[in-house]
């Protein structure tokens, strides 16, 4: 039997830790012998062999190690299980938990039923998932109960722990949910809620670490600041050794916060003890120590510090003297050295030496130049600093000035190579400055920079061309003289072409411009190839624009506007359109077979012609072209559907009578002649069926048959189903047959009768049948069927197809309708045409109201047109009438006018509401709030013109003529003036805002800032405050920037205080961690060697790494073949 132990970090670490204490050096180095490196494995214990003995080595030296898979039982009694239902064990509930939790942890259940009904619950996995599992599994299979437990406030950050650690820690232990009191809350009470076992084991660790904590004290002591110095001592050592002595811990504030109490926690006895010996520090030096006073040039006092305040701690460490610098801001230039009087001369000695440790020296050299000194990325300066790396050189923009800084003969030597650098570069370099007007940079610049690169890349020069928001002007070009010249030459000529440059706006419906530039732009690129120096820009699909651009030269784009406008008149001349309702059965009769017929029609008229599918309802044809090429096509399509309409109906006229004489002897009741349907069938007695006939004029034959038969089917209605035929045309007979009941017969014949006498009586007037007359007969029943109308040819036409209200109206002899029939459907008939004649009624509105009225183009105005059937007429603008005309029908009329009224009145309403909502107010506010009023991302002014309801506009940044301080507010009165406050009362609290740095570790920078900024938000939520980190490759990388409250950035930054010094203690063990982990340094791996090994004695040799025998697969066996150096093989 074998067993297998996993090493996890946990154990590697605890073992290393146990190995640290034995490392020796290289020089030192014993090789061990075989068996020293690996020990034999213990075998069977002897009889008689002691118990006491140890095993062998491997348990001596080496610590066991601890397995990463665990597994842990327990027990649910029945009284606390939450499901309690076993019909199903296995399928329920509870085996949808334990597969959720096994989902989320990661860890192995198993679920058994005890005899008891208890539920046994085995976890196996990771102890972290195993821990986890657990948890859950307490919770929500287990029912819970709860308990509170009392502790002093002070004490529940120890529960908590750092980061809530050790809280986590405790629940997961105890598989229990702790809730701890917030801060401001002031119950002292902690509420556990879980098992009965569960919560007897948190109670009982949460007394205990607040009985350990009762152990405990804290003590503050106030000291004057100026000897915080001597407590801590140098490098802050001598407090570290008070605290190692004392097992105190000591906190005292840095010399930048203006603070002078040191906080001193612990145990009791501990911290009094060190509470002595810092007394006693104080008041040693308070008695023994003196002060004085030296003056310094301001610029040199960093030198005195040094880099992190070092050199202060230098000297205090050999002298025993403090020294008291002032701050960085202010002017003084006083330093103060404290300590002992025999101690202060040194101090002051070494002061004055590291005041004049370091030069300044200023180097003169035009602005321009200064890149060409530094070099191509950094190359020139870079020599130098890399040869005098103590020398700090500093270039300021704008300013003919270098600066070097460092040691003297240091600073010397890097003066004489800049002073040479400059020197070469004025005989070899030049530089020139041109004005161009700031429009043409872009155009300079080119498309991603190609022509100022081109010039670059050609002249062997550098051009510097201004930013727009510095708006200058000035294009400044250095290198090569020869090469400035040629450069500033070309530059000038590009600017002249420019100049000369016009830009030309066309307006052309967007619905054209696919149609220029044609398929895959080939169309467009003729138009450019044409005019190649103008440039023709179309505007984006989605902006819905009609404008496009022209840009060139003047004369070049004055042609390509003309060529481009030709095309376009064109295009509209071209996209008349007609609609013509051709009947479907038609349709392929006007294409002709194989298109023959449309085809023809397209080319002799030049036109577009489109058909609907085959599988649709619509019957409209589309023309498209000129118009007169529309309307002769249109001609054209109408002709070939009456020669159609002609040939149906006589053939479907002869198939009616032929079918009625011939297939049954009853009558057939038909409705239309465009298509043969069957209605209805009259059954009469085969003896009361008679056939008669009579002899009609065939000049009156077409009065009968026309209109589709409409005569014949009234007759046919109105005279029980009596079937009429007449002959076909062309036949010249005069005769007439009637079939159907005999009296029904003798009617119809009567009926026909007074018709043709009627024909006879008015056969000197022009008839022609009208859709009006028709609609009239049938609603006054009448008997006529014609109407005399006498239509004047001459009338005057009419312009844009509107008639004027204003034109009088004179009876004309063709303005008369004469009715002509019998008396009384006369009269009815005349009553239904007056009834159709249109009115006209005048409606008062507002001239302002007009255009609301009319609408977008017009669609509003089209929309109630339609809506109510009438026609609206709204004066011309310039005449600024308040009246509109509404023309139409009696009762559509009316309906039009409660309509447009109704309308005005939504209009007036809207005015009325939106005079209210332009009351503006406008306030300043100094420009610097500006940014914290908007928000980030604009949420703050988003969320006030949200509550508001309100506009508010700030001042455009690059507008210098708007004033930079002025927010204006627009919206209702009310709503403008409580936004006004809101904005005042945020800036009032910005203005008591005040910003305060303080240094923090830039290694516990990313840690405070947490992943995505979330720990930092929370922080300044939290704290109400902003926080500013520096950027990468600042200056003072330590220097974090706490804006708002005052009080609130006095905690804010107390919190950071506390943060770093936390965060510190890791930074500090994974560095130790790091540097422990790294191989070793010194050349290559001597590989591990071992004295006294089998394979070295006599007859035996190394064993073959890469044989299956010496080093046999686990699992699978290997036939002995000869002995090896190892020793005999045991299976």
């Amino acid at each position: 039997m074998s067993s297998v132990a996993v090493l996890t970090p946990e154990s590697f670490a605890e073992h290393r830790s146990g190995l640290k204490d034995q490392e020796i050096t290289e020089d030192e180095a014993y090789i061990p012998t075989y068996l020293e490196a690996f020990p034999p494995l213990p075998e069977k214990g002897a009889p008689g062999e002691k118990a006491g003995e140890p095993a062998s080595a491997w348990g001596s030296k080496i610590r066991p190690i601890k397995a990463s898979v665990i597994t842990q039982v327990f027990h649910v009694p029945l009284e606390e299980r939450r499901y309690k239902d076993n019909s199903q064990f296995g399928e329920g509930e509870e085996a949808k938990v334990c597969l959720d939790i096994m989902q989320r942890t990661g860890a192995h259940i198993e679920l058994s039923l005890a005899k008891d009904q208890g539920l046994s619950i085995m976890v196996t996995g990771k102890l972290d998932s195993v821990m986890k599992a657990r948890k859950e599994i307490v919770a929500r299979l287990q029912t819970q109960a709860s308990a509170t437990v009392a502790i002093p406030k002070e004490h529940h950050r120890f529960v908590i722990g750092k980061n809530g650690e050790k809280l986590q820690e405790l629940e997961l232990k105890t598989a229990t949910k702790i809730a701890i009191p917030r801060p401001d809350d002031p119950s002292a009470n902690i509420r556990i809620t879980g098992t009965k076992e569960g919560i007897e084991k948190a109670r009982h660790e949460i007394l205990l670490i607040s009985a350990e904590q009762d152990k405990r004290a804290v003590e503050r002591l106030s000291l004057e600041k100026a000897f915080h110095p001597f407590i801590a001592g140098a490098h802050n050592r001598l407090v570290q050794e008070l605290s190692q002595e004392t097992g105190a811990r000591i906190s005292i504030p840095p010399p930048s916060l203006p603070k002078d109490e040191i906080v001193i926690t612990g145990e009791k006895e501990a911290v009094a003890l060190a509470l002595s010996r810092i007394r006693a520090i104080y008041d040693d030096k308070k008695r023994k120590t003196t002060t004085i006073s030296v003056e310094v040039k301001k610029s040199q006092h960093k030198y005195i510090i040094g880099p992190k305040g070092n050199t202060l701690q230098e000297i205090l460490e050999a002298t025993g003297v403090s020294v008291e610098m002032p701050p960085l801001d202010s002017g003084s230039e006083t330093i103060i050295l404290r300590g002992e009087p025999d101690k202060l001369g040194p101090a002051l000695t070494q002061v004055y030496a590291k005041a004049k440790s370091v030069m300044v020296v200023e180097v003169t050299a035009p602005a321009w130049l200064h890149r060409f000194i530094i070099g191509k990325k950094g190359q020139n300066i870079g020599r130098i600093t890399q040869q005098l790396p103590r020398v700090h050189i500093e270039f300021t923009d704008g300013e003919e000035r270098i600066s070097l800084e460092g040691p003297t003969e240091e600073v010397e030597q890097a003066q004489a190579q800049i002073q040479e650098i400059i020197k070469d570069l004025l005989v070899r370099m030049d530089y020139t400055e041109v004005i161009i007007d700031q429009r043409f940079h872009r155009h300079l610049i080119g498309k991603n920079g190609a022509n100022i690169n081109r010039i670059k890349e050609q002249y062997k020069v550098s051009v510097r061309i201004p930013q727009d928001s510095e708006r200058s002007g000035l294009v400044r070009i250095e290198g090569d003289p020869k090469g400035v010249q040629l450069a500033r030459r070309e530059l000038i000529e590009m600017v002249q072409r420019m100049e000369n440059e016009r830009t030309k706006d066309l307006i052309v419906e967007q619905k054209f411009h696919r149609t220029i530039i044609g398929q895959k732009g080939e169309k467009i690129k003729e138009v450019r190839d044409k005019f190649p120096e103008v440039i023709i820009n179309f505007p984006d699909p989605s902006q819905k624009s009609d404008i496009v651009q022209l840009r060139g030269p003047k004369n070049e784009v004055e042609k390509c506007a003309k060529f481009l406008q030709k095309i376009i008149a064109d295009l509209i001349e071209n996209s008349f359109s007609l609609s013509v309702p051709i009947f479907k059965q038609f349709h392929k009769n006007i294409i002709g077979k194989g298109g023959a017929n449309i085809k023809k029609i397209r080319e002799e008229t030049n036109t577009k012609i489109d058909l609907p599918t085959e599988n649709s309802n619509s019957e409209m044809i589309v023309i498209t072209g000129k118009k007169s090429n529309c309307e002769a096509a249109r001609d054209r399509i109408l002709a070939i559907q009456r020669e159609l309409s002609l040939i149906v109906k006589f053939n479907l006229l002869d198939s009616i009578e032929r079918r009625v004489t011939e297939e049954s002897p009853f009558s057939i009741k038909y409705s239309t002649l465009t298509a043969f349907l069957l209605s209805s069938f009259l059954f009469f007695p085969q003896d009361d069926v008679v056939e008669d006939s009579m002899v009609v004029d065939v000049r009156h034959h077409r009065h009968f048959v026309c209109r589709r038969g409409q005569v014949l089917r009234e007759l046919a209605e109105e005279y029980g189903g009596v079937a009429v035929s007449f002959p076909r045309t062309g036949a010249n007979s005069q005769r007439v047959t009637l079939k159907g009941a005999k009296d029904c017969v003798e009617a119809a014949k009567k009926r026909i009768q007074e018709i043709i006498e009627d024909l006879v009586r008015y056969r000197n007037d022009l008839w022609q049948e009208t859709p009006v007359w028709t609609n009239v007969c049938g609603q006054v029943e009448a008997k006529l069927k014609y109407i005399s109308l006498i239509i004047a040819k001459e009338a005057s036409p009419q312009e844009n197809g509107e008639v004027s209200p204003e034109a009088e109206f004179v009876p004309r002899k063709c303005d008369i309708i004469t009715i002509s029939g019998r008396a009384e459907k006369c009269e009815q008939a005349k009553a239904a045409l007056l009834a159709l004649v249109p009115i006209t009624e005048d409606v008062e509105v507002s001239y302002e109201l007009h255009r609301y009225i009319i609408g977008q183009k017009g669609s509003g105005i089209r929309k109630m047109m339609e809506e109510y059937e009438v026609n609206i007429w709204v004066p011309q603008p310039e005449k600024q009438l308040d009246v509109i005309k509404v023309t139409g029908l009696v009762a559509n009329v009316e309906r039009a006018k409660q309509g447009l009224l109704e309308r005005v009145k939504e209009l007036q309403a809207e005015q009325e509401d939106r005079a209210l909502r332009s009351f503006k107010v406008t306030m300043s506010v100094d420009p610097k709030f500006h940014p914290k009023i908007i928000g980030r991302k604009g949420a703050v002014i988003s969320q006030i013109r949200k509550d508001h309801d309100v506009s508010i506009q700030f001042p455009d940044k690059g507008d210098e003529q708007q004033v930079c301080d002025l927010i204006v507010i627009s919206g209702y009165e009310r709503n403008v003036e409580e936004a006004r406050q809101a904005i005042q009362q945020l800036v009032a609290e910005l203005q008591e805002m005040v910003s305060q740095d303080v240094h923090l570790d830039p290694r516990t920078h990313a840690r405070i800032i947490g992943a995505r900024g979330k720990a930092i938000r929370k922080l300044m939520e939290e704290f109400k405050v902003d926080i500013r980190f520096p950027q990468p490759g600042s200056d003072e990388p330590d220097k974090v920037t706490v804006t708002g409250l005052p009080e609130t950035v006095d905690n804010a930054i107390d919190h950071l205080l506390n943060l770093e010094e936390e965060y510190m203690l890791s930074v500090t063990e994974t560095e130790t961690l790091a540097a422990y982990m790294k191989p070793p340094s010194g050349g290559p791996a001597k590989g591990f060697v071992v004295r006294d090994a089998p394979w070295n004695a006599a007859g035996n040799k190394a064993p073959d790494m890469s044989s299956a025998e010496d080093f046999p697969t686990f699992g699978t066996g290997v036939a002995p073949k000869q002995a090896s150096a190892w020793g005999p093989k045991k299976f």
